[in-house]
């Protein structure tokens, strides 16, 4: 079993900055604001050869009174606390302890949790002496260490680690069968659509803060669940905005992390709300996700509360808007009931499947011939496309190469003939499909240079 260890402490003494130091990647976002993390934000980490999980938590603050969302990232931190099996309290050096440094520590010591104490912002050997100031907290383990700078970050890792006991695992006696690959899903949508919601369900524990205000998720949530002996790792992401609206510094951190955690999912599930339908923000994130290549399911979220509308109805208005949306997997659910949720996995699992599919070069030959007899190409100025071979090139996501006689023949009302006929055979639901067209003079399907590949 992988020991947990957990980062507390009051807001703005650097909880983020140690935890992407120790994780050596921009995980959590850090910026001067106080109370700019808010949710439990995990992520695997090692020390000397010793594989842990850590945890990164908003800061504790008992005086916050009736601040937004205050209570709920205090009971994060709370369960973050008795899901670990040590804890790194981290003050702040410049400051000396404060009243909300003894208070997170009395928590402590009535949790009974082993505790080392980080005393950050030590940027220089002159400043250590700063350490004796917090010995009032009554914690004994203490480190002098530096996020920023990365000074003495490795000892303090050690210190914690030595308080969880190594504990040995029997080997058992019948195995289990061995899990597949992970399956990446993030979650994503506009603000205030039901993501975390959904994320919380589909987990069955309030991993992330849910609130009825936009906005309220900032970093990319990851968490683990394991499904009919498949893995997946979920991740909530915070709402896209539109550029105009980024208006905080912490917005714009917010749109990188959940732009990042598109490039690294193989299926997004695109949360739409049921009362607004598609809008021009989700269409251009449904955009983004075809041109990245990645599957998509989409969800109409908040689907009873919907009256005198049939499902029918709502999804007219995609296939008219974003084509790509048509061949999605379309669950309509309501996260807060739990309707429709176990539909969820099984849709993203085949979505998963699709774009790691191949077919032979002799399907796809037979594939064509069938469709040239049904429907041969229009002459256009006393020439016909003739169509050699088909090839596929990749999976995830998967790419074709149609080798022809000139590209420029092929005109848009045959192309998307072939692209319906390939769909109603091969089906590959909820993914976008790349072909490349080559001739004689090799240019793509939009004319542009063979380099470049035409999105279909």
């Amino acid at each position: 079993m992988q020991p947990k260890i957990a980062l507390v402490g009051r807001p703005n003494v650097g909880k983020s900055a140690l935890f992407n130091r120790i994780c050596q990647k921009r995980v959590s976002i850090v910026d001067e604001e106080a109370g700019i993390t808010r949710d439990r934000i995990y992520a695997q980490a090692d020390c000397f050869g010793r594989p842990f999980l850590l945890i990164d938590t908003g800061g504790i603050d008992e005086t916050a009174g009736d601040l937004p969302f205050n209570d709920e990232v205090k009971k994060q931190a709370y369960l973050a606390i008795d899901e670990a099996d040590a804890v790194i309290l981290v003050v702040d050096s410049q400051t000396g302890p404060t009243l909300l440094d003894q208070e997170v520590a009395r928590i402590l010591l009535r949790h009974k949790k082993p505790t080392v104490v980080a005393v950050n912002k030590i940027d220089r050997s002159d400043q250590e002496g700063r350490i004796h100031q917090f010995h009032s907290l009554a914690i004994d383990n203490m480190v002098a260490v530096s996020a920023v700078q990365g000074l003495q970050v490795a000892e303090l890792v050690e210190a914690a680690l030595r308080l969880v006991p190594i504990v040995e695992e029997e080997t058992p006696i019948i195995e289990a069968p061995p899990v597949q690959t992970a399956i990446r899903v993030a979650i994503a949508g506009r603000p205030n659509v039901g993501k975390s919601t959904l994320l919380n369900q589909l987990l069955g524990e309030e991993r992330a803060i849910v609130s009825s205000i936009a906005g309220t998720t900032r970093d990319a949530i990851d968490a683990t669940i394991t499904v009919d002996n498949q893995e997946y790792v979920l991740i909530d992401t915070a709402g896209i905005r539109r550029k105009k609206a980024e208006k905080e510094v912490v917005d714009k951190f917010a749109a990188i992390r959940t732009q990042e955690a598109l490039e690294r999912c193989d299926v997004c599930l695109l949360v739409l709300d049921s009362f607004e339908g598609i809008t021009a923000q989700e269409k251009r994130i449904a955009n983004q996700i075809e041109e990245l290549g990645k599957s998509c399911v989409l969800i109409f979220n908040k689907w009873d509360l919907v009256k005198n509308l049939k499902m029918e109805h709502a999804m007219r208005g995609i296939r008219e808007e974003v084509p790509f949306l048509t061949h999605c997997p379309t669950l309509f659910i309501s996260a807060q009931k739990k309707r429709n949720l176990d539909k969820i996995f099984p849709a993203v699992q085949t979505a998963w499947e699709d774009r790691r599919k191949r077919i032979s070069t002799g399907n796809l030959n037979k594939f064509i011939e069938s469709c040239l007899q049904k429907y041969h190409p229009p002459l256009i100025t006393g020439k016909r496309l003739r169509i050699y071979y088909m090839t596929q090139v990749q999976i995830d996501p998967p790419k074709f190469v149609v080798f022809v006689n000139k590209p420029d023949l092929m005109v848009d009302t045959y192309k998307q003939y072939l692209i319906n006929r390939f769909r109603e055979t091969y089906r590959f639901s909820g993914c976008p499909l790349f072909f490349e067209l080559r001739g004689k003079e090799v240019r793509s399907v939009t004319g542009a240079p063979a380099a470049q590949e035409a999105l279909l």
